[in-house]
C-alpha cells in the first residue's frame, strides 16, 4: 500500500521522516501541504485516521495561532477551517498508510507503519 507524506521541505523533522521512508524502500506520494492546502473534509479525514482531536493537528507556536485568536476552547470545526486557510498551522510531518496515520514527531515513530 502506497504511503502519503504531508511534507514541508523546510522542516528538518519532515525531511528526516521522508528520508527514513526512502531508506526503508518506500516511495511515498509527497504532498507539500503549504503549496496544496488540505480542505476541511480532508483535514477531518486525517483527524479520524490519526485518532486525535483537531487541536492536536495545530502548531500552536506559530504566529498565526495567536493572531487568529485560537485557543484550547476553539471549536473543532473552526480549527479545521483555520488550518485549511493557514496551512502553516498543520503539524508535520503526517504519514498516511491506508486507514492508518501518524504524526512522525519524532521521525522514529514511523517504525510503527513500516
Amino acid at each position: 500500500m502506497k504511503m502519503i507524506i504531508y511534507h514541508n521541505p523546510r522542516c528538518s523533522k519532515s525531511r528526516q521522516a521522508l528520508q527514513l521512508l526512502k531508506d526503508n524502500g518506500e516511495e511515498p506520494d509527497v504532498i507539500e501541504y503549504l503549496k496544496n492546502p488540505l480542505n476541511q473534509t480532508e483535514l477531518a479525514d486525517l483527524v479520524k485516521k490519526l485518532k486525535i482531536s483537531a487541536h492536536e493537528l495545530l502548531r500552536n507556536k506559530e504566529d498565526e495561532y495567536s493572531e487568529l485568536g485560537l485557543s484550547p476552547d476553539t471549536p473543532e470545526e473552526d480549527i479545521l477551517t483555520a488550518i485549511s486557510i493557514n496551512p502553516i498551522l498543520l503539524e508535520r510531518p503526517i504519514i498516511v498508510k491506508g486507514r492508518k496515520a501518524l504524526i512522525a514527531r519524532p521521525p522514529e515513530l514511523l517504525e510503527d507503519l513500516l
